[in-house]
């Protein structure tokens, strides 16, 4: 965009994001414009001084557009024309530019004017009579003095800026305070001699604090060059370089880049357009805010109303990544400036992702502490489950050992009527005159040997009626503890003419479980099977247990010869309360399922085909410490 001298300023279109710091609305009202009553919608013609490549007048322009659309609802025609008068400025292309656009808009001339820098406005101010005799002209991208330079008409209306290349400065040597060298960067061009003009005349007094350098008409590799080698206390101001001594054109924004690339100092510029391109900021106009208070005249103008010229807000800009690339400390900035790039926090960059996680979290807590107390009323619920088997089972006991009772007196009686007749027989020989000592020990032998199979028989007894609390895992062989239950249900099988037989193989069975509760499966199973052979003939009442292993399972087998179980019954014998026997209460064979079960075993019943039936128990093996390895 054009730039202006006079008055120790340069005035120029700028970049800055003004609606950080006002609301469009606030600024520009939000209302839509009603275009005067013609028979066709208002024509606005836009010049552009330069081509499509240079940003700052694009910027402006499309942001005019916007607002003119937005306010129109889209009922107005607007033309864009870039006169590239940078590369091309000489009297004879101007003049024929003029001509050109003079037929051009002959059948549609334009309503309003609006010239982006002093070029578009000289330009217009030349050629109006034949491109928009009656067309309004609004002006926009330089200062009042240039205006009165460029011998502007009275009734053109001025949108101006100011660019004020002291406040870049000063901008900088605030961040930079102990910065010693002053370098300034300008090129070739008319327009790039007079930003050079402008800044010797704005920094005078400011230069005289530092060891200042004027870098002009140079080559871009020159400038390169230089920029690259300056002092590391250096302030680097960049103007435009819109051609450089070869004569090379160039959009300052893409030269400017080139320099700070590779500069050992931090660059500064008074453009928006500079941003993102290797400059730390500067004091500057944005051209969003430019062309919105462009488009407030221009629509002010198209409605008949009273305008006058105005200023374009100015504003500090810098660019926090090349804060951070040279170690400039945010603090030192102006107040007011707006800092762009700057890395945002975690809640603040990311705040939707943050609420999301924090919800999820929850949510996983919420799970977590529901799974927690599920589980722990899972647990009680298991503790509870466990007491009530420890109490059937003792109630299981004590009516076993109810069931056995006579028999285990008749066995007990066995024992002990032994052991007083070898004490009354040992009494008798003492009293002899020569009593015989080798049959009198024998006899006391006896006696021991039946009061430890008294022992026994109470001891096995004991261990049905004992009531525990908790059960008592451990591992044994399989073998012992059926062999442990014959030797109790012995005597009830004497007494009702059953023989028993045993199988068992020569390796051991190891379990993990309760012995007690084992034992008590085997004796309910053993029961069971003597009372359904109650009606068998005495000849062929047999109950056999075996034990083996199966499909790597601990396996035992409880056979009777009795009338088997009924097909239809066959589904349910092992359901609470349910019994075939007239005097049963149906809770040996549940007992005995649920104890199975517990320790992850599995029972199940069969009929014999020759006649009978089959209960067959599988526990799992319980692995050894060298089979753990």
């Amino acid at each position: 965009m054009a730039l202006g001298k006079g008055e120790g300023r340069v005035q120029c279109a700028g970049v800055l994001l003004a609606a950080l710091l006002l609301a469009p609305s606030a600024l520009f009202g939000a209302t839509q414009v009603t275009p005067p009553r013609l028979d066709r919608p208002p024509r606005v013609l836009i010049l552009y001084p330069y081509d499509e490549r240079i940003a700052a007048t694009t910027s402006a322009g499309e942001a005019l557009r916007r607002r003119l659309l937005e306010a129109t609802g889209g009922k107005i025609d607007l033309f864009s024309e870039f006169l590239d008068l940078s590369r091309f400025p000489e009297a004879g292309h101007v003049t024929r530019l003029g001509r050109y656009m003079a037929e051009k808009y002959a059948v549609r001339r334009p309503d309003v004017v609006v010239a982006l820098g002093k070029e578009s406005a000289s330009f217009i101010s030349t050629n109006r009579e034949i491109i928009a005799p009656d067309a309004k002209i609004v002006a926009a991208g330089f200062g009042n003095s240039t205006s009165e330079n460029i011998d502007l008409p009275d009734d053109v209306i001025g949108a101006f800026t100011t660019f004020d290349i002291l406040k870049t400065a000063e901008m900088a040597r605030g961040l930079q305070p102990g910065a010693r060298h002053l370098y300034i960067i300008g090129g070739s061009s008319e327009f790039d001699r007079g930003w050079l003009a402008t800044a010797r005349s704005d920094l005078y007094e400011f230069s005289k604090s530092y060891e200042t350098t004027y870098l002009e008409n140079l080559t871009i590799e020159q400038f390169i060059e230089k920029a690259a080698h300056v002092p590391a206390d250096s302030i680097i101001l960049a103007l435009t370089v819109f051609k450089d001594q070869a004569g090379r054109n160039f959009i300052p924004r893409e030269a400017i880049e080139k320099i700070a690339a590779t500069a050992s100092a931090p660059v500064y510029g008074p453009y928006q357009t500079y941003i993102d391109h290797g400059v730390v900021g500067g004091n500057t106009v944005t051209f969003d805010t430019l062309g919105e208070t462009v488009g407030n005249l221009v629509l002010d103008a198209i409605a008949g109303k009273q305008v006058n010229d105005l200023q374009a807000p100015q504003t500090y800009i810098v660019d926090a990544r090349q804060l951070r690339r040279w170690g400039l400390a945010e603090k030192n900035l102006p107040a007011g400036t707006i800092l762009l790039y700057r890395e945002k926090g975690l809640w603040e960059g990311h705040w939707l992702a943050v609420t999301g996680a924090f919800g999820v979290v929850l949510m996983q807590a919420g799970i977590i502490a529901a799974l927690l107390l599920e589980r722990r009323r899972r647990l009680e619920a298991e503790s509870r489950s466990r007491l009530h088997l420890l109490e059937a089972v003792h109630l299981n006991q004590s009516a076993t050992a109810g069931a056995l009772s006579s028999s285990v007196a008749h066995e007990l009686n066995q024992p002990l009527s032994a052991i007083r007749n070898n004490a009354e027989a040992a009494s008798v020989l003492l009293h002899s005159d020569s009593p015989d000592l080798k049959l009198i020990q024998q006899i006391l032998l006896d006696i021991q040997a039946d009061d430890q199979r008294a022992g026994d028989i109470i001891g096995r007894m004991r261990g049905l009626l004992k009531k525990r609390s908790e059960i008592d895992w451990q591992e044994f062989d399989l073998n012992d503890v059926t062999s442990n239950a014959v030797s109790i249900i012995h005597g009830e099988a004497e007494r009702r003419g059953i023989t028993l037989k045993t199988k068992r193989p020569t390796t051991e069975l190891p379990v993990r479980a309760d012995k007690v509760h084992v034992q008590q499966v085997v004796l309910n199973l053993a029961t069971n099977a003597m009372d359904a052979m109650t009606e068998a003939g005495s000849d062929s009442r047999i109950l056999t247990l075996a034990t083996g292993v199966v499909k790597e399972k601990a396996e035992l087998c409880v056979v009777d010869t009795g009338n088997g179980i009924p097909q239809e019954r066959l589904a349910n014998i092992f359901e609470p309360f349910y019994t075939t026997k007239q005097a049963g209460t149906g809770l040996g064979l549940s007992i005995a399922r649920a104890i199975v079960e517990t320790y992850g075993g599995t029972i199940s019943a069969y009929n014999r085909p020759e006649g009978g039936a089959i209960f067959r128990v599988a526990l799992p093996l319980a692995r050894t410490q060298e089979e753990g390895r």
